[in-house]
């Protein structure tokens, strides 16, 4: 091996191989030259790509403007925005409650108090975080929040979900709302407490003998806690994560009520009043895509004087079970796959609670 001078042109020194020459014959490739070429090329079909894209939409504008903007201006989408609107505003201050009540369970409330005061047992759990769904004034967007963080406590799943269902739909501020929109029916308010609470039980009992944990992603925690954070410091990270991963999937199931509302007529509702057998589940299937706020649902049924009592009911009580929001919530907290097997679920065990609880008392 011969003597060759370093960089600095002292003698004597002996170049040695690197290692990945060592063994072969073949220079060593300049570091960086492909990627060099493959990020120009990167950049260049990018800019191409941008420039095509503003053509069209250019293009698009110009032949199109006039009529689109015209579209825009028109009373079918004037409908969407006023349906959509309406129901964002009438959900974002309950969800702002629920992450405020679920932010302060993970920072404040130590989770062995859960295991103190609901059973051991899940199936008797189930009853009682159903009666404890009274406490909680809010609708469905506030409950499933809440419900996430009970789990997050270590709440059963089942006992949990029980509290889901029952907390938009016994709340005090609901049965008040009824009792205003039935003035002559006071067993309005019975039935639908009564109804309520049997599907909420009822489902959180199904989970227990059905459920599986593979179908239900439990909900995480806000990421990047610090190990020492204080106790506030830890609410305000939860309510920020809370509130805008639900209020995202809150927009979603607004807009796909709003879609609804302006493209079925609503003559193709007189349909079913005709059947009592198609009324209730007619009703019930409308409380899905309309996507009401519990708070207000009362009024709405109560307007439906064209269906029966018990029609009326299932609209009531189905609406803060199962709406499109509600499954757009429940599919970015626990799963699709949960929320798509759980809302079908709960949808005909509130048809059938209420259909026994009408006949019955209505």
């Amino acid at each position: 091996m011969r003597d060759v001078a370093d960089e600095t042109g002292a003698p004597g020194v002996t170049a040695r191989p690197l290692p990945e020459q060592r063994g072969s014959g073949r220079p060593t490739r300049l570091p960086g030259a492909a990627d060099g070429v493959r990020l120009g090329v990167s950049v260049v079909l990018l800019t191409a790509g941008i420039g095509l894209s503003l053509v069209v939409i250019g293009t698009v504008v110009v032949l199109l403007g006039p009529e689109f903007l015209l579209w825009l201006d028109g009373p079918v989408v004037r409908a969407w925005q006023t349906v959509f609107v309406a129901i964002v505003i009438q959900g974002i201050p309950f969800l702002l409650l629920g992450t405020l009540v679920s932010a302060a369970v993970s920072a404040f409330v130590p989770a062995w108090v859960f295991t103190r005061v609901l059973p051991g047992n899940p199936a008797l759990a189930v009853p009682v975080a159903g009666l404890a769904g009274a406490v909680l004034p809010g609708c469905e967007c506030a409950s499933v929040p809440v419900a996430g963080s009970l789990m997050r406590r270590g709440v059963t799943p089942a006992a949990a979900l029980a509290f889901l269902l029952s907390a938009p739909a016994i709340n005090p501020i609901v049965l008040v709302a009824t009792a205003i929109a039935f003035p002559a029916n006071p067993h309005m308010v019975l039935a639908r407490l009564a109804a309520s609470l049997a599907t909420s039980v009822g489902m959180g009992w199904l989970w227990v003998r059905l459920g599986r944990e593979e179908w239900l992603r439990l909900p995480k925690g806000p990421a990047g806690h610090a190990p020492r954070a204080g106790r506030l410091e830890e609410f305000g990270t939860s309510l920020q994560h809370d509130f805008l991963h639900a209020g995202g999937f809150l927009a979603v199931g607004a807009a796909a009520a709003a879609t609804f509302n302006v493209t079925v007529p609503h003559s193709v509702l007189r349909t079913f009043t005709d059947s009592p057998w198609l009324a209730v589940p007619a009703l019930a299937g409308l409380a899905v895509i309309l996507a009401i706020c519990s708070e207000a649902d009362a009024f709405v049924a109560a307007s439906l004087t064209g269906f029966s009592p018990t029609a009326r009911l299932a609209f009531m009580v189905v609406g803060p079970m199962v709406d499109l929001k509600l499954i757009a919530l429940q599919s970015g907290t626990f799963g699709r796959g949960f929320a798509l097997r759980f809302s079908t679920a709960t949808w005909f065990m509130a048809v059938a609670c209420s259909a026994l609880v009408g006949w019955w008392l209505l």
